[in-house]
């Protein structure tokens, strides 16, 4: 399931960070978006882009284009 899938408020775990972008995938598990992380879609903008997720208590914008890499699972 994509991030894209989500609509606002709901719940979703991480299961796996594909291939992509070396340096973005490794700022994504930098800031703290590695398997098993659970993730609230907050937000969304007017025209669907970017999104705004809440992770460990803190949220962080992400373009969808760029979010596509995390694989996830509703919770």
């Amino acid at each position: 399931m994509q991030l894209s899938e989500l609509t606002v408020g709901s719940k979703a775990r991480i299961v796996r960070v594909q291939a992509g972008e070396k340096s973005y995938r490794q700022r994504l598990m930098a800031l703290g978006l590695l398997p098993g992380t659970e993730l609230t879609l907050t937000r969304v903008a007017p025209l669907g882009d970017p999104v705004q997720i809440t992770v460990r208590g803190c949220a962080l914008s992400l373009r969808k284009a760029e979010a596509r890499i995390l694989q996830i699972e509703k919770v």
